[in-house]
């Protein structure tokens, strides 16, 4: 495994909770950006570290976890498990309904799993990812090492591919994923949309 790269696992799950937050916006730090923060890392991170098929890794120097990715090889068998394991879990955290409007699409997130599965080419990319990292942990090498180690994950699992969600409004991210030969399954509107990559590409990174 690459230098600054290890497995994560649960007792990582409070440090990444930061990392979680502190890019959350788009890449940017979303500190007290919603009514509590720990909607986006019930969203995006702890569900990942507590599936039992969870591939997950962390960008660790010796300081702690500067970055991560999670991902699971089989979304619809995740999208199952959310919904036995972990809906209930958010409710008893946030509640049913959002305290804004601005907020839905996380309470959304939290309570329906099963938009993961609208529109995605599962047959060749049932795999999904989020990546996340501190900036100072950006432009090094470690996103490229950790969704290489992904691919290597995949490839031996035989999961075909992988995809993802971008937004336009993360430029760095849009860019960051091209580099990498991720491949547009569906535009989004503002520049980003869904992206897929095999795990033969990741592989080779």
């Amino acid at each position: 495994m690459t230098a600054g790269i290890r497995s994560a696992d649960l007792d990582d799950l409070a440090a990444l909770r930061i990392v979680c937050v502190r890019t959350g916006d788009n890449g940017k730090d979303a500190t007290g950006r919603w009514s509590d923060d720990g909607l986006l890392p019930d969203v995006y991170l702890e569900p990942y570290l507590r599936y039992p098929g969870r591939l997950a890794w962390v960008v660790d120097e010796g300081a702690g976890p500067m970055g991560y990715l999670v991902a699971v090889p089989d979304t619809a068998a995740f999208v199952r498990w959310w919904q036995r394991s972990w809906t209930a879990v958010f409710v008893e955290r946030h509640g049913s309904t959002p305290p804004a409007e601005s907020e839905r699409w996380l309470f959304d997130g939290g309570t329906n799993p099963e938009r993961m599965l609208r529109g995605v080419p599962l047959d060749e990319y049932p795999a999904h990812l989020h990546i996340d990292l501190l900036p100072e942990a950006q432009g090094r090498g470690h996103g490229r090492a950790l969704v290489r180690e992904l691919g290597k994950a995949l490839a031996a699992q035989q999961v075909p591919g992988v995809h993802l969600g971008v937004s336009g409004q993360n430029p760095g991210a849009v860019a960051f994923y091209d580099r990498l030969g991720f491949t547009v399954l569906r535009p989004g509107g503002d520049g980003g949309g869904l992206l897929g990559a095999t795990a033969a590409q990741l592989t080779a990174l």
